[in-house]
């Protein structure tokens, strides 16, 4: 009996649905191949083209926007539920802008960051200031590594996308970063400890006798060994491989969580501030750790057995806890925080199922065979990014990581080599 074409078409998207998932063996560094997650599960390239432009359109340019022009040559991002401007959501703007080739906006977040949160002179000269009010006022004067991180990556790219002769040499302002964050014996002020040679949480007194998981993004050191001619290559390199070995000790070996701060030696940070309980809890940054050991994965590759074993593991645990359901905050073991260990967040303090980790553990998929890992690409794409039933509504953080995660799945995060 002869079918219909119709049937043939639900028999293709049957077969493409029901098809495990296969993670790559080698990374973009090696091949200069991206995977796209959402079109080997059978969702049309026209559909992933759509999505990808309307989840962009939801954080620079839609009603909950969190990007905003000022004048005719800056802009900013604002963690809106905080009323700031962070080098978190600076740089993760800038990042975005040179993946899709959207110079403009790189330029006025670059202007913005440099005028008013890049400290010109003094002993943090170079480094920049965490937080700003939206007129440019320091909140304060400190940095967070992982804006450096990123900042340093994003204008890599940059120069590598658009030379150094359209206004900005990128990558003088990259090596300007980096010569700055140096260790030198007049200013003790580091961004990667020198003696574990790990990314400190803030290059201070302070921070920088510890670090955070989710700052580590092995992968961002070999760009900067390829492409920052600073004469450091090796360094850069064995950053990388010390960062990936951090990672092995600080996430749980059944559950695969992390703490959102820790150790040099992996284990979880003595609780201080308003971290003073649990401080052994997966929270607020850890929830990136998914999704930058899927980047490391899909650029590099060099610790692939481990991050697939990773991938799995991870999804497995939140699997357990309800695709639909699970909570935001957990202990490393897996069992949920008591109330005073739960993390509050823009004057709301309690658990939710969050659409920024639900983004960041679908982004994992890119490193697991399993069958569940369709389950987490599904939930992100039908996800709506609306607020909750008690008005608590992250266009910031959430949407930030939401996009990441769709470019990611997509085979839209890259690494941006040297134009001829």
């Amino acid at each position: 009996m002869k079918k219909t074409l119709s049937t043939t078409i639900l028999s293709l998207v049957f077969s493409a649905s029901s098809m495990a998932l296969t993670p790559w063996t080698k990374g973009a560094f090696e091949t200069g191949q991206y995977r796209n997650v959402f079109a080997e599960m059978g969702y049309s390239q026209a559909d992933v083209d759509n999505k990808l432009r309307e989840v962009f359109r939801d954080v620079f340019h839609g009603p909950n926007k969190v990007y905003f022009e000022v004048g005719d040559s800056m802009a900013y991002i604002s963690d809106i539920k905080n009323h700031d401007v962070r080098t978190e959501g600076m740089s993760y703007g800038m990042m975005i802008a040179v993946q899709m080739n959207k110079k403009d906006i790189f330029d006025r977040l670059w202007r913005w960051s440099k005028r008013y949160m890049q400290h010109q002179q003094g002993t943090r000269e170079g480094y920049f200031a965490w937080s700003c009010r939206t007129d440019g006022t320091h909140n304060a004067e400190g940095a967070a590594s992982d804006g450096e991180l990123y900042y340093i990556t994003a204008l890599i790219f940059a120069s590598n996308r658009w030379g150094n002769h359209t206004g900005t040499d990128y990558l003088k302002e990259a090596c300007h970063i980096l010569d700055r964050t140096m260790p030198r014996g007049d200013r003790p002020m580091y961004l990667i400890d020198p003696e574990t040679r790990l990314i400190t949480f803030t290059p201070d007194g302070f921070g920088q006798r510890f670090t955070d998981p989710s700052y580590h993004i092995p992968a961002f050191y070999e760009v900067w060994a390829r492409w920052a001619q600073d004469g450091r290559s090796d360094y850069w390199y064995d950053c990388a491989r010390r960062s990936r070995e951090l990672l092995h000790r600080a996430t749980h070996p059944v559950t695969g969580l992390c703490p959102d701060m820790c150790q040099y030696d992996g284990t979880p940070l003595k609780p201080f501030g308003r971290r003073r309980g649990g401080t052994d809890c997966f929270r607020y940054d850890s929830w990136r750790v998914p999704m930058n050991i899927a980047l490391d994965y899909e650029w590099s590759c060099t610790d692939g057995e481990w991050q697939r074993q990773y991938g799995e593991r991870i999804q497995n645990f939140f699997f357990s806890q309800g695709i639909d359901t699970f909570a935001d905050q957990y202990r490393t073991d897996g069992t949920l925080p008591s109330d005073d260990e739960i993390l509050g967040a823009g004057g709301y303090r309690k658990l939710r199922h969050s659409i920024g980790l639900v983004a960041t553990t679908a982004a994992a998929s890119v490193m697991s065979s399993h069958e569940k890992s369709k389950d987490f690409v599904d939930a992100l794409w039908n996800a709506r990014h609306v607020p909750f039933d008690d008005g608590y509504f992250d266009a910031y953080y959430d949407g930030l990581l939401r996009l990441f995660a769709f470019m990611h799945l997509s085979g839209n995060y890259r690494i941006i080599t040297p134009q001829s």
